[in-house]
């Protein structure tokens, strides 16, 4: 018997979902779903999700136990098709927004001719890692990317008790919460699963999130 497709997601991505406050609108900021393997290590951006990976995406949103208020996307189709599912799955009808921040070039890469190539030669886990050494030219620095990704995140937040959902890519994901988590010496097993994400919510200024089962949080002066 095919186990349970939920069963593909990290097995702390459910249960984080009781430990999110039901009193302020929270950001669930998400790796696209199960894509289809490139015919090298790099997924371009025609890579598509497989039916496995729609269907899991459908029945995470199903799973949500709060409504969705608006869906954000990276252009990229996987993604834009993740976030259909997730709208699918959770029974509602809203548009899904493309925002150049949730891809590369966006919210780190600045410079794509100096970053690029870099990035084809490392690969994604050794070039986030020396990324969030600020050791890559062509980038924002790991502050200065998430600054940019957490004013997004905040200008999009809507109703108390709602979530919005921003679909993104695997780097961006990494440098994001590794940086939040003042963590470098990241590992493979360190790195976001497909589906996987982290829930964000803000209280005055300071923001909190939930990665892994795990709370933490930061005053917002604390990026200047």
């Amino acid at each position: 018997m095919d186990k349970p497709i939920l069963e593909q997601l990290h097995p702390e991505l459910i249960p984080s979902l009781a430990q999110v406050p039901r009193g302020v609108p929270a950001t669930l900021v998400t790796r696209h779903s199960i894509r289809e393997q490139p015919k090298n290590r790099f997924a371009g951006y025609d890579v598509p999700l497989t039916p496995e990976g729609v269907e899991l995406a459908r029945e995470w949103g199903r799973s949500l136990d709060r409504p969705i208020a608006a869906l954000h996307s990276s252009p990229v189709g996987r993604c834009v098709e993740t976030a259909e599912a997730m709208a699918q799955g959770a029974g509602v009808a809203l548009p899904v927004t493309t925002h150049s921040s949730l891809v590369e070039p966006g919210s780190y890469v600045v410079d794509l001719p100096v970053a690029g190539p870099y990035f084809m030669k490392l690969g994604p886990l050794a070039f986030a890692r020396k990324h969030l050494r600020n050791e890559v030219r062509g980038v924002l620095s790991p502050q200065e990317g998430a600054l940019r990704l957490l004013q997004h995140f905040r200008d999009s937040l809507l109703q108390p008790g709602t979530l919005t959902v921003h679909v993104t890519h695997d780097t961006i994901l990494a440098s994001f919460i590794y940086f939040l988590r003042r963590e470098s010496e990241i590992e493979e097993a360190h790195w976001p699963w497909m589906m996987e994400g982290a829930f964000l919510w803000f209280e005055d200024d300071v923001v909190s999130w939930l990665w892994r089962g795990e709370v933490g949080s930061l005053h917002l002066d604390e990026f200047s």
